[in-house]
């Protein structure tokens, strides 16, 4: 299975940003893990700052399976939104904090209801645990 992981705003500087929200590992070491754990698969990464960028890239296809961490995106880009709804391939949404015991307005995920499942609070573990509920052909 061909996954695609794509990372929004500011998640380029995981294992700096916020070490005590985001921790201290850069999503490099995550992948070389996913990379690992997960060579039954080919895990394509793309990361962008830019909510037209993350849409094209979504856009392209050329994947079975989708996991997607939206940054900010996440509480206000119904442009992402609408994207995710015309992806027919499985996509799960993570968040490495917990979106719910945060500030009010990241409790609200618009891109949620385009997405077959959530993750949220794990941490870069999430990742791994999107690809498993995947793998597990849950959806």
């Amino acid at each position: 299975m061909k996954i695609l992981i794509v990372n929004g705003p500011n998640l380029n500087l995981l294992g700096t940003r916020e070490p005590e929200i985001y921790g201290n590992t850069t999503m490099e070491a995550c992948l070389e893990q996913l990379t690992t754990e997960f060579q039954h698969h080919e895990l394509f990464y793309y990361q962008s700052n830019i909510e037209g960028e993350l849409i094209n890239r979504i856009q392209q296809n050329d994947y079975d399976a989708l996991v997607i961490n939206p940054g900010a995106f996440t509480h206000y880009s119904y442009a992402i939104a609408d994207c995710l709804k015309n992806v027919s391939h499985p996509k799960v949404e993570v968040h490495i904090s917990n979106i719910y015991q945060r500030e009010e307005f990241r409790q609200k995920s618009v891109t949620a209801v385009s997405v077959n499942g959530v993750i949220t609070g794990f941490g870069l573990v999430g990742y791994r645990l999107a690809i498993l509920s995947l793998d597990s052909a849950l959806f």
